[in-house]
């Protein structure tokens, strides 16, 4: 199963790399396909790229629908390749 996960960007590395967290754990993902991010934002990650930013509200909605169907979200960014 594929699963694009709602993370918060804790800080940038590099132009089009930053380091995002979701239940504790943190990855870097590419901002190639993302435009306007940085810290405090959230975006859609999968497979190790932002795909999208996404409003804080919309994030912990979807986070807690995650919960709600007993999807671990930190576990899926954690097994995800970066």
């Amino acid at each position: 199963m594929c699963l694009a996960v709602p993370c918060r960007i804790v800080r940038l590395e590099a132009p089009d790399l930053a380091v995002v967290d979701v239940g504790g754990v943190r990855k870097p993902v590419s901002l190639a396909l993302v435009d306007g991010v940085g810290p405090g934002d959230y975006v859609i990650v999968h497979v190790g790229y932002a795909l999208a930013r996404l409003d804080p509200e919309a994030a912990a909605a979807t986070l807690q629908a995650m919960a709600d169907a007993g999807i671990d979200p930190a576990a899926a960014l954690a097994g995800a390749a970066a």
